[in-house]
């Protein structure tokens, strides 16, 4: 069965030819704009969106899509998330990167002496990095930045992440 992650969202219209604004992650505008199609889901059915045009507006991506020419054909699209196969967003992830799925549940470890520190609940963004959220051992909520120096690895296959537990970062 074919998976679908969200990576946008309709959010209104743009003028009266059926344009779209598009919201989505602001590091995920380069790949919203390099898509040729999306899925939208209808009835618990997913239903393809070929997209005629894309491009960058202020926040926000404008979007039209093949047969929705004004706004009352898209109007009833406001609101609706756009998906892509699984498969689609991982032919464009480096080699680390993740998608967030992935990485909620894993186990978070020292990595000097493997200890289970906590597990990963989130992923956010604060502009300048991605940060993992971690419930400790002790039931605190930590953000963690997501960059090498302080997560040098992570273990999909062996659902852990190793961190360099550097002092206050899980207080």
């Amino acid at each position: 069965m074919t998976k679908f992650i969200s990576v946008g969202k309709i959010l209104n219209f743009h003028g009266i030819k059926g344009e779209a604004k598009v919201g989505c992650s602001k590091n995920q505008v380069d790949f919203v704009l390099s898509l040729e199609s999306v899925y939208i889901k209808e009835d618990n059915e997913y239903k393809l969106l070929e997209i005629t045009s894309s491009r960058p507006h202020k926040n926000i991506v404008l979007m039209t899509f093949e047969g929705i020419n004004s706004i009352d054909e898209l109007l009833k699209y406001k609101g609706s998330l756009l998906f892509v196969e699984e498969s689609t967003i991982r032919e464009s992830l480096d080699e680390d990167e993740f998608l967030i799925d992935e990485l909620v549940g894993l186990d978070v470890c020292n990595i000097e002496d493997g200890k289970k520190l906590g597990f990963v609940i989130g992923v956010s963004n604060n502009g300048a990095s991605d940060l993992i959220s971690v419930k400790t051992n002790s039931k605190k909520i930590c953000l963690i930045p997501f960059v090498k120096a302080i997560v040098p690895e992570v273990d999909i296959a062996g659902k852990k992440i190793l961190i360099n537990n550097i002092e206050g970062l899980l207080e």
